[in-house]
């Protein structure tokens, strides 16, 4: 597949990335010549100095034979323009934009993007998918991760196993014996920064992080499973007021029935607009979140979870470690940074939020072929999970599990069958028409993608 990608920032760095590695034809453009050399140094990619909505670069990028456009550049205006440069002169087929502004996206100028006016296929809102991604972890205290597949009818939960974890240096082949009535499948782990494709005779050990499937209606019970009982959180208190901060307290004012929110932002302007957005039972404070008395006016002391969303890496970093100081049990924290994702973890933040990980996932489900219906990626470089439709020409339609060849790094999480969750086991018969969730290794989404393609006598 020949990609175009508009922008060479972390978001179209990691999704050349992630491309480049399937050995899809990739071209970066971006008018800095130190990311072009950066991106062309890194990468098996092409490199092209220029903007992404002219048309002379997009040609120069070989626009003519391209399959799709991703543009992910800074400016919402520049990605508009290259999707319809692409499709008006090229004839792209799929064209992907990133849209920060929200003045685009407003319900009332649904409109806007559709083939007759501004031909744009997907249109990507960072800061509502963070927000979005906040608030389920919000959901499930004590998971650091989860994410909803087959419609909401399973979850991937993110766990760390604690010393006082119950199922630690436990086969993984015990689990189903100790809890028969349980759900779940573990998709993988992360061991001292180092992914774990487990098999049945291997524990999980303390420290790790663990990635399983779960029927949604059990998720309670597989997180009291690994020790994680906590409380869902009433008392909120959010660091930054940006357009992240803002989407996350109005989806817990809208969808949190019960919660409180408390918000601190440091520009008295900006804060005055939140408060107004807001409802009067949202408290806005305007100061540093550094600042230990706005801290205790806050009552971070006394809130169940606080969520640093500010702009500065280390000012979240900072922020939450010392809401923790305070007494606050969780602390969700965004970092940008991914050479500060382990470190973080290690010093007692218990949620890193990486925006860069969030926009690719999105942006990777309407790259990924065969019968994809959905992708989120895990911690960096760990793997993606999918969502993949077996269509009945499918080549593991009709066979059992344990007949098909699995490769090293793919496992079958959860498969939705009219309706209802059926866990998968060895001697499980895929059928037409079942949707599978299943986790693959980043070396092996490929075989995966092929494993769901369909055969030309389908057609």
């Amino acid at each position: 597949m020949k990609v175009i990608i508009c922008g060479a920032g972390q978001v179209g760095f990691h999704i050349a990335k992630y491309l480049a590695a399937e050995q899809n034809d990739v071209t970066v453009i971006d008018q800095s010549e130190e990311l072009i050399r950066k991106i062309s140094d890194t990468l098996e990619v092409k490199g092209i100095i220029g903007f992404g909505s002219h048309p002379d670069v997009l040609q120069q990028a070989g626009a003519e034979e391209a399959d799709m456009l991703i543009a992910v550049t800074f400016a919402d205006e520049v990605n508009m323009t290259a999707c319809q440069v692409a499709h008006s002169l090229f004839n792209v087929p799929t064209k992907i934009a990133r849209i920060r502004s929200q003045t685009y996206l407003q319900p009332e100028w649904a409109g806007l993007f559709g083939r007759e006016k501004l031909p744009i296929d997907v249109v990507i809102s960072p800061e509502m998918e963070v927000a979005r991604a906040v608030a389920r972890r919000l959901r499930a205290p004590g998971a650091f991760d989860m994410i909803p597949f087959a419609d909401d009818m399973v979850k991937i939960l993110g766990l760390r196993c604690n010393e006082d974890c119950p199922v630690i240096n436990t086969p993984l082949r015990q689990l189903h014996q100790l809890f028969p009535d349980l759900n779940i499948s573990i998709l993988g782990m992360i061991r001292n920064d180092k992914p774990v494709y487990p098999k049945g005779e291997d524990p999980m050990l303390a420290g790790d992080l663990v990635y399983l499937a779960v029927s949604s209606d059990q998720v309670d019970r597989a997180m009291s499973a690994f020790g994680h009982e906590d409380p869902e959180a009433r008392r909120i208190v959010i660091f930054g007021g940006g357009n992240i901060a803002l989407f996350l307290a109005e989806e817990i004012n809208n969808n949190f029935p019960g919660v409180t929110t408390r918000l601190i932002e440091s520009d008295p302007e900006r804060a005055r607009f939140v408060a107004q957005k807001l409802p009067k039972k949202s408290v806005v404070l305007c100061g540093d979140v550094l600042d230990p008395e706005l801290l205790e006016e806050a009552n971070v002391a006394n809130a169940e979870a606080v969520v640093a969303l500010t702009n500065d890496d280390e000012t979240n970093i900072l922020s939450s470690l010392l809401a923790k100081r305070y007494g606050c049990p969780r602390a969700l924290t965004l970092v940008n940074k991914s050479t500060y994702t382990s470190l973080v973890s290690e010093l007692g933040v218990d949620v890193v939020i990486s925006p860069r990980m969030t926009t690719v996932s999105t942006i990777l489900q309407h790259v990924r072929r065969g019968r994809i219906r959905a992708v989120h990626s895990l911690s960096e470089g760990f793997g993606e999970v999918l969502e993949a439709e077996a269509l009945e020409t499918a080549p593991i339609v009709g066979k059992a599990i344990k007949d098909i060849a699995m490769p090293p790094g793919v496992v079958f999480g959860a498969i939705l069958r009219d309706e209802k969750v059926v866990m998968p086991r060895a001697n499980t018969v895929i059928e037409a028409n079942d949707r599978i969730v299943v986790f693959a290794g980043s070396e092996q989404i490929k075989k995966v993608e092929k494993m769901f393609a369909v055969r030309l006598e389908y057609f």
